[in-house]
C-alpha cells in the first residue's frame, strides 16, 4: 500500500514538472558532456562583428567557392578525362562523324544528354569567373583600407595564395573539355614552358608525356583540378575564416570606435541570418546567369586540332593580362652555342609571378618602411593614404592595359583598327599609363583631403548667400556634428623615417646601411613632404570658430558664416 502511494506521489511530481527532455536535447547534453560545445558556443556565437557593405565581396568569394565544389562534384560523375580519340555519334548531329577526344565527347554529352548538365556546367563556369572577380575586388578593398596591417598580414598571404591558386585552377579547369579554345590555351602554356632556359623542353615532355599534344595532359590536369588544388584552397579558406573570426573585420572610423573595441552585430543570430540569406542570393544570381547567358559553348567551337587555331581565341578574363604580356612583347631571342633563348616569351612569362609577388609582400614592405608594430583594427580611408591608393590604382590600370593587349585581335576587328597600332599602344601604355594613373590618383586623394580640411574648419556648404549690413556677401556654412568631425580627424598621418645628421655630435661621420638608406627613400616618397595635406588641428578649428562667432548675429542660430567674399561684395 505504501509502495503504491509512493509511486502515485512520484508520478504526480513528474507530471507537475512536465515531460522529460526530448531526444534532441538529450543528444545535445550527451555531446556537450564530452566536447564542451555549449560553453564554446556561449562565448563565441555572440561575438560582435562590425558591419559594412564592402565585407560582402569576401562572402561572394566564399559562396562562389561552395557552389564550385557542389557543381564540380556533379560534373565529375559524367566527365571522362581521357585523351583517347573517338568518332562522335551522339545527340548533337552537326558533330557526327568528327574525330575528337573522349574528354570532349563527354563534355558534349553533359551539355546535350545529361538532365540539367548544361545548366550545372554553365553555373560552374560562371561561379569560377565570379569567384576570381570577387577575390580580386575583396583584396583591393583590403589593400586600399589598410586592412592587411598587423595582426592580419598572415591572412593577407592566405588570400594572396588563394588568388594565385585560383588562376591556376581556372587554367586547368577550362583546359579539360579539350575544345578548340581550351586546346589553344594549352598550346599557349606549352610555348611559355618551352621558353624556360635549359629545362623548358624537359618540363614540356614530362607534362605532356611526349611531343605536344600527347595523350596524357588531360588525365594529368584532371586530378590537379578536382583534388589537389581544391583541397589546398579549401584548407586555406578554413584557415582564413578562422583568422577572420579571431581578429574580426576591420571597422571604419566613427564615434565610439577605436583600436580596442568593436561596434557591430553579434555573430548569432544576426550575422549568420544575413550570411545565409546572402548565400541563396548569390546562388540564385549564378543560376540565372547559367540559365540565360551562354558561356563556353564547346559544341559550337568544336574539338581541338593541333593544326588549327581559331581567330579571336581568348582565355577567361583573369588570365587575359598574362596573355597580353606575351602578345605585346617584342620577339627578342638570343642564339648562342647551338641554343635559342626566347626572351620574347620568357621575360613576360617571368613578369607574371613577379607582379603577383609584389602584391604578396607589400604589407611587409609598408610595415618595414613605417616601423609601425602596433595592432590596427580601424580601417583607413583610401584618400588618407594617397601613395598607397595611387599604387593600387596604378596596378589596376596596368591590368587593364594588358587586358587590351591580350585581346588586340578583337579590338582590331571590332573597331577596324590596325593590330600593329594597338600593339604599339599597349607597349607604350605599359610604362606610361600606370605612372599617370598614380599621379592623377595621388592628386585626387590630396584634393579630397583638402575638401575634408575645409569641411572641418568651415562646415558644410549650404548654398545660402547672405548680405551683411555693410554690403558684404557671405556664404553660410552648416557646422559638422561632433560625430562627423571625429570621423574626419581620427586618422593618423605618420611621419617619414629619417636617417638623421650625417655627422654625430662628436664630429664623426655616421655610416648608414643600404637597407636604412632605402627605407628612408621609400619613407620620404610615401610619407614625406607633399604626400599628405595636413589635417586640421584643434587650434585652427577653435580659431576659425572664434572668428565665425563674430558674424553669428547676422545668421541663423547654429550657422557659420564664411568670411569668403563673393563677387560684388565689399
Amino acid at each position: 500500500m505504501s509502495e503504491s502511494s509512493d509511486r502515485t506521489r512520484s508520478n504526480g511530481r513528474a507530471g507537475a514538472r512536465g515531460p522529460g527532455p526530448g531526444k534532441g536535447e538529450r543528444m545535445a547534453d550527451w555531446a556537450d558532456g564530452r566536447l564542451g560545445i555549449n560553453a564554446l558556443a556561449k562565448t563565441q556565437m555572440r561575438k560582435i562583428f562590425p558591419d559594412h557593405w564592402s565585407f560582402m565581396f569576401g562572402e561572394i568569394c566564399l559562396y562562389s567557392f561552395i557552389i564550385l565544389i557542389l557543381t564540380g562534384i556533379y560534373l565529375t560523375l559524367f566527365f571522362e578525362p581521357s585523351g583517347v580519340e573517338v568518332i562522335y555519334n551522339g545527340a548533337y548531329t552537326p558533330l557526327n562523324g568528327v574525330p575528337m577526344t573522349r574528354a570532349f565527347e563527354s563534355t558534349v554529352d553533359i551539355s546535350m544528354e545529361v538532365r540539367g548538365g548544361l545548366l550545372i556546367r554553365q553555373i560552374h563556369h560562371w561561379a569560377a569567373v565570379v569567384f576570381v572577380a570577387g577575390m580580386l575586388v575583396h583584396m583591393m578593398r583590403v589593400f586600399f583600407t589598410g586592412a592587411f596591417r598587423k595582426p592580419r598580414e598572415i591572412n593577407w598571404l592566405f588570400g594572396w595564395t588563394l588568388l594565385f591558386l585560383s588562376l591556376i585552377t581556372g587554367l586547368t579547369g577550362y583546359s579539360l573539355p579539350d575544345d578548340m579554345l581550351s586546346g589553344t590555351g594549352i598550346r599557349f602554356a606549352q610555348g611559355a614552358i618551352l621558353s624556360v632556359p635549359v629545362v623548358g623542353t624537359y618540363l614540356s615532355f614530362f607534362l605532356f608525356g611526349g611531343e605536344f599534344p600527347g595523350d596524357d595532359i588531360i588525365s594529368r590536369l584532371y586530378p590537379i583540378h578536382v583534388l589537389l588544388l581544391p583541397g589546398i584552397m579549401l584548407g586555406l579558406i578554413v584557415a582564413h575564416l578562422i583568422l577572420v573570426f579571431y581578429h574580426k573585420h576591420t571597422q571604419f572610423a566613427g564615434p565610439g570606435r577605436s583600436e580596442k573595441n568593436v561596434v557591430g552585430a553579434p555573430f548569432m543570430p544576426i550575422y549568420m541570418a544575413k550570411a545565409g540569406g546572402f548565400f541563396f542570393l548569390v546562388f540564385g544570381v549564378l543560376a540565372i546567369m547559367g540559365a540565360v547567358a551562354s558561356i563556353n559553348p564547346v559544341w559550337a567551337i568544336g574539338p581541338y586540332r593541333p593544326d588549327h587555331v581559331s581567330t579571336g581565341a581568348q582565355p577567361d578574363w583573369y588570365l587575359g593580362f598574362s596573355e597580353g604580356l606575351i602578345r605585346v612583347m617584342p620577339s627578342w631571342e638570343i642564339n648562342a652555342w647551338g641554343h635559342t633563348l626566347e626572351l620574347g616569351v620568357f621575360i613576360p612569362f617571368s613578369l607574371f609571378p613577379l607582379i603577383m609577388l609584389a602584391i604578396g609582400i607589400y604589407p611587409f614592405v609598408e610595415s618595414w618602411v613605417t616601423g609601425d608594430k602596433r595592432e590596427h583594427h580601424v580601417a583607413q580611408r583610401p584618400r588618407n593614404q594617397p601613395v598607397r591608393t595611387g599604387l593600387g590604382v596604378g596596378w589596376l590600370s596596368l591590368f587593364a592595359v594588358l587586358m587590351v593587349g591580350g585581346g588586340n585581335d578583337l579590338w582590331a576587328t571590332h573597331f577596324h583598327l590596325s593590330i600593329n597600332s594597338i600593339t604599339w599602344f599597349v607597349r607604350i601604355a605599359f610604362f606610361v599609363v600606370p605612372v599617370l594613373a598614380f599621379i592623377v590618383t595621388k592628386r585626387f586623394c590630396q584634393g579630397l583631403q583638402r575638401r575634408d580640411r575645409e569641411k572641418i574648419l568651415h562646415g558644410r556648404e549650404t548654398g545660402t548667400i547672405k548680405r551683411l549690413p555693410h554690403g558684404e556677401y557671405v556664404e553660410v556654412h552648416e557646422p559638422l556634428s561632433r560625430a562627423q568631425l571625429y570621423t574626419l580627424t581620427s586618422h593618423e598621418q605618420p611621419k617619414a623615417f629619417e636617417l638623421g645628421p650625417k655627422v654625430d655630435s662628436n664630429g664623426v661621420e655616421r655610416k648608414f646601411r643600404r637597407a636604412d638608406r632605402l627605407r628612408a627613400r621609400l619613407a620620404r616618397s610615401m610619407y614625406g613632404p607633399g604626400t599628405h595635406i595636413p589635417k586640421a588641428t584643434p587650434e585652427e578649428f577653435l580659431e576659425i570658430q572664434a572668428h565665425h562667432g563674430g558674424h553669428e548675429e547676422h545668421g541663423e542660430p547654429g550657422e557659420q558664416v564664411s568670411t569668403r567674399t563673393t563677387e560684388g561684395g565689399s
